[in-house]
């Protein structure tokens, strides 16, 4: 979980979809009685960030189409909503025309611009078109990632279509899933420096989808536990270390494309470009390990608390030597040169979600990890952290693996596309 690599479009009209687009009244996607559609803050966008720039204090958008999906090698943002959603519908066309709907609603979205005719000043007698809750927020660098998910591909007629590391994860040891907090048919990943951009973007989303998608369970997400900006300030996990340390910088291109991004000859074709996310939820003991000394929590990482280096080093960013840590130190077991090189991008979040109903917390990590194989990434590391000392204070409790498709090119892509459109 700490200092190493794991742990714990066109809208619907097929127009550009710019301010200038048809009214709502006009197109039967926008205006039905089941569908709204979302905005983020109303006015026009901030200036544009990158992946790989520092984070804008200013609230700065966050550019929507690249050949990469936004929201992996970004500057991790401070703020979590994740939803994963079941599909409702059997008609392969009308999901198309959704996920038209929502590439279009999250370009508006992430530029920091209203969706249809806003939140005020429609027809009185008709549901607006956004909820109103991030009128007069900034953009907040909001990024929208979609993936989807193994039990997707089960629907129509995309068997065949099914890309051969999008694996079923095996149950690893310890692991105690919650079915109603795992799986999914897709996924949406929405990052911001604001919580409610954040909520707005998903509550708009699943508006947007009503009829033809479902939530099926969500999870909202604070205090970064990594990072892709290497000069930042290494963030803190809920057990007080820092966390994330040999996290891959958006910055280093040649370690994406060797670890994160799916390669022309990796097949399929449709995820060239793309990534493989593993999303696991893991329940922190926050009591028990609050009562653990000091010298047992620094074995059980392999570093210390206060400046974060590895067992026997100064600093944090000094090279560990795994053999002076205890043989089931955390940052021992998963490390690359513990798992034949084995490395992905950590994107996690802190998260608590009240008590347990026995007065503990329901606290911990949710932990996101994103790479160009799972067979070759995920897998193995956690298979090698069987072992670790840290399972005593964690356990798994949620989990599920999504196709990460490319980016959005231009204004006439859309998300999905190239697995959707009928010519694939």
């Amino acid at each position: 979980m700490t200092g190493t690599n794991t742990g714990t479009g066109a809208d619907a009209s097929g127009g550009t979809g710019d301010a200038r687009a048809p009214s709502r009244r006009a197109l039967l996607g926008w205006g039905g009685a089941g569908l709204a559609l979302g905005a983020a803050a109303a006015g026009g966008a901030a200036a544009v960030a990158r992946d790989g720039d520092a984070p804008d204090p200013a609230g700065a958008a966050v550019e929507f189409h690249g050949r990469h999906q936004a929201g992996i090698a970004t500057p991790v943002q401070d703020r979590l909503h994740f939803a994963a959603f079941d599909v409702t519908t059997d008609d392969r066309a009308e999901f198309a025309g959704l996920l038209r709907q929502w590439t279009e609603a999250a370009r508006r979205m992430t530029a920091g611009r209203p969706v249809g005719e806003g939140a005020h000043g429609g027809l009185a007698e008709a549901p607006p078109d956004d909820t109103g809750e991030a009128l007069g927020l900034q953009p907040s660098r909001l990024t929208l990632t979609i993936g989807f998910g193994p039990s997707l591909f089960g629907r129509f007629g995309l068997a065949d279509r099914r890309p051969e590391a999008l694996v079923d994860l095996p149950r690893f040891p310890g692991d105690n899933l919650d079915r109603d907090r795992s799986g999914g048919d897709l996924c949406v990943q929405a990052c911001a420096d604001d919580p409610q951009v954040a909520v707005h973007a998903i509550r708009n989303l699943a508006r947007i989808g009503f009829g033809k998608v479902v939530v099926r369970w969500s999870q909202l997400g604070f205090g970064k536990t990594s990072s892709t900006t290497p000069d930042a300030q290494t963030p803190r996990n809920l057990f007080g270390f820092k966390d994330g340390t040999r996290n891959i910088s958006g910055t280093e291109t040649e370690r994406l494309e060797k670890f994160v991004w799916v390669g022309e000859k990796d097949g399929p074709e449709w995820m060239a470009g793309g990534s493989y996310l593993v999303a696991r939820r893991i329940r922190m003991h926050i009591e028990t390990w609050d009562r653990t000394s000091l010298r047992e929590q620094e074995d059980v990482f392999g570093r210390d608390k206060g400046e974060g280096a590895p067992v026997g080093k100064a600093k944090e960013r000094d090279e560990p030597f795994l053999k002076a840590m205890k043989p089931d130190a955390h940052v021992r077991l998963a490390h690359p040169d513990s798992n034949a090189g084995a490395t992905i991008l950590r994107r996690g979040y802190s998260f608590t979600d009240g008590t347990d109903g026995l007065g503990r917390l329901d606290a911990g990590l949710f932990f996101l990890a994103y790479q160009r194989d799972p067979r070759t990434g995920f897998i193995p590391i956690q298979r090698s952290l069987s072992a670790d000392a840290l399972n005593e204070y964690i356990q798994h409790v949620g989990s599920a693996v999504f196709a990460i498709p490319p980016g959005v090119r231009d204004r006439d892509d859309w998300w999905g596309r190239r697995l959707f459109s009928e010519e694939a």
